[in-house]
């Protein structure tokens, strides 16, 4: 019987990336007050409301525009959102998932961004035992990670399971879904967003939960069975 394998992306796909965002931005709090003397919880309200309305990109940069701060100091404040101590969980009925999937497929993660980083999320979540390979995109083929085919067959060497015998799921349509597509792999779209139009993809599959995700991956590739 030859292997098959679900590779996930993480962030945004086995856990909300906001928990781990909002732990930085706590970290970027408590510096400013112990530094700069802002006080932590105007700081921090100021940056949940950035954050609320979508402007996650220029967060710190409102931060030192309304607290008078030099703006030479942000990569300063990124620095504490990159090394801070992530305090994230994954939901149990994530990890009854993988538990489950493990029974029938070979599990991997394919992750973009600092390795470091990224590893310190992988171990606050505990996610080690629960899959057999993870891969640290920025690792691979150029550095610049997903969409690389480079990572993607990294991953699928690792799991010693052909491409095309490979699912990927995530939630990114061309990280994940383009880049996995263009190594040969199967996608699956997880758009968990509500739409009143029908979503434009180029996924396989598109689920709105990870539950969906065994019966979708089992369609688009099924077990074998061996010949008598």
């Amino acid at each position: 019987m030859r292997p098959r394998a679900i590779v996930f992306d993480l962030d945004d796909t086995l856990y909300p990336e906001r928990r781990f965002l909002l732990g930085g931005l706590r970290a970027v709090a408590a510096g400013v007050e112990r530094t700069f003397g802002v006080p932590a919880d105007a700081a921090m309200a100021l940056m949940r409301r950035e954050l609320s309305a979508g402007r996650r990109a220029t967060v710190l940069q409102s931060l030192c525009a309304t607290f008078k701060l030099d703006p030479l100091i942000i990569p300063t404040l990124v620095s504490l959102i990159h090394r801070h101590e992530p305090h994230i969980r994954m939901a149990r009925s994530t990890r009854r998932l993988l538990r489950g999937l493990r029974r029938h497929w070979r599990l991997g993660i394919l992750t973009n961004g600092d390795p470091g980083v990224q590893a310190r999320k992988i171990h606050a979540l505990a996610l080690e035992p629960l899959v057999d390979v993870v891969i640290y995109a920025a690792e691979h083929g150029d550095g610049g990670g997903k969409p690389d085919s480079a990572c993607f067959r990294a991953v699928a060497s690792r799991l010693d399971v052909a491409a095309e015998r490979c699912v990927f799921v995530g939630n990114d349509e061309v990280r994940d879904v383009d880049g996995a597509r263009r190594a040969g792999m199967t996608a699956i779209h997880l758009h968990a967003r509500r739409a009143t139009t029908p979503h434009a993809t180029h996924a396989d599959a598109v689920v709105r939960r990870l539950i969906d995700v065994p019966f979708a991956a089992t369609q688009l590739v099924p077990g074998e069975l061996l010949c008598a």
